[in-house]
């Protein structure tokens, strides 16, 4: 596996090797040994999937103080852009964000630490999302950014008419909002 840190600290892309033959590829997509080598100890406790069509955006979700989540993404079917944006108290790239695009086709996947606000818009048909967190879904915990504050200055690569959002996603909070944590 190749290990690629990005612009903000403690975000990385991950790129698995595939060994490919007439059969298919086969690829190892997590090896803890490897990941803990690179980016640090993280204790991942469930794994999640969501299937969306074109267009769907989810996020900018985030949970704060100890309920918050680090999460290792990826898609094993079609193409998203995803984004994180910093919302670390006293990080020096508060308000940022890292925004790369993954699919199954390229197989490659981003690491979130804790402290950040995490989304995705599907950019293909149809994709398949799946992640692994290191913390448990609190509810009482969950805060949505506002995913089209112009401070946070994202590209979504698809047009705001286009997109599929839902009461939750639409009513995100502008980041000057947002309590650093």
């Amino acid at each position: 596996m190749e290990f690629i840190q990005q612009n903000i600290e403690g975000v990385w892309v991950i790129q698995p090797k595939r060994f490919g033959d007439s059969r298919g590829y086969f690829s190892e997509t997590f090896k803890k040994s490897e990941f803990q080598a690179h980016v640090g100890p993280v204790e991942f406790v469930q794994d999640n999937e969501a299937f969306s069509s074109f267009g769907v955006l989810r996020g900018l979700h985030f949970q704060a103080g100890e309920f918050s989540q680090a999460k290792l993404v990826r898609v094993s079917r079609g193409t998203v852009l995803d984004v994180a944006v910093d919302l670390r108290g006293g990080s020096p790239t508060f308000g940022q964000h890292v925004a790369v695009e993954l699919s199954a086709e390229k197989g490659n996947q981003l690491f979130i630490p804790r402290g950040f606000a995490h989304g995705f818009v599907v950019l293909s048909e149809e994709a398949q999302f799946q992640y692994k967190v290191d913390n448990v879904y609190a509810p009482q915990s969950e805060a949505t950014l506002k995913f089209d504050d112009p401070v946070l200055g994202i590209d979504w690569k698809i047009p705001h008419e286009s997109m599929l959002l839902s009461d939750k996603d639409r009513v995100g909070v502008p980041l000057s909002d947002i309590k650093p944590f």
